[in-house]
Order: structure tokens, then C-alpha cells, then sequence
């Protein structure tokens, strides 16, 4: 995937929770990466499959929202929201295979029309039994 402009990008460092002690406290480690999917220039079929692949991290605005608070450092949280990012645009830019349509063969239609007179004759022997 093409890089992502800087100015398409905006950066907060939040107060992380989970391990790391005072530091926790003291330092905002966790990064928020907020990204204008409308400034990435993306070709409208990759920004639909973009919007279904972000799922609840897109706003109603078009903005992407990743908050990376994995790590005890800025710099390895600001790297692991980047290559988050990396990886939602790489699986948007993924076109899906087309399907072929297929059609199933005069025997393979008989042999299921086959398969089902005989489930039908079973279930046709298990009625009530007649006393005539």
C-alpha cells in the first residue's frame, strides 16, 4: 500500500492502563492514531471494503480511530498503531476473487435426485405399522 500522507494522520498520547507502575501514572504511553480516510484518495470499491474492515474504529465521519497501548514506551505503542494501519489499508486494497460460476452435471443431478428417492423410500418405512 502507498504511504499514508502525515497530514491525513493526527497523533495523541493517552495514559495507558494495564502494567508498568508509577509509570503508568506518570507517563501517557498509549498512542491514538486518528486517520482522514476521505484524505487517503482511495478508490471508492477500497474505501467500502475499508469501511467494512475498520468496522466500529471508523467514526460516521470517516475517520479511522487506533489506539495502540500494548507497550510501555511511545515510540513501540506509535509504531504498533502505524503497522495496525498498515494492515487495515493492506487487507482494504485486496480485491476478492471473482466466482466462477459453475453448473452441476446431468449425472451429478441424477445421482442426487437418486440419493434422495432413497432417503425418501427410508423415511417412507418408518410409518406407523397396519394391522392388515
Amino acid at each position: 500500500m502507498a504511504e499514508v500522507p502525515e497530514d491525513a494522520i493526527e497523533e495523541r498520547f493517552l495514559a495507558a492502563s494495564g502494567p508498568g507502575g508509577q509509570n503508568v501514572n506518570k507517563v501517557a504511553t498509549a498512542c491514538q492514531l486518528r486517520v482522514d480516510a476521505y484524505a487517503l484518495g482511495l478508490h471508492p470499491e477500497t474505501f467500502r471494503r475499508l469501511r467494512i474492515a475498520a468496522g466500529s474504529r471508523m467514526t460516521a465521519g470517516g475517520t479511522i480511530v487506533i489506539t495502540a497501548r500494548r507497550y510501555r514506551t511511545q515510540e513501540q505503542n506509535r509504531a504498533d498503531a502505524r503497522a495496525r494501519l498498515s494492515d487495515l489499508l493492506d487487507t482494504a486494497a485486496e480485491r476478492d476473487a471473482r466466482r466462477v460460476k459453475t453448473k452441476p452435471s446431468r449425472a451429478a443431478k441424477a445421482r442426487r435426485v437418486d440419493a434422495k428417492k432413497g432417503r425418501s423410500a427410508v423415511k417412507a418405512g418408518r410409518g406407523r405399522v397396519s394391522m392388515e
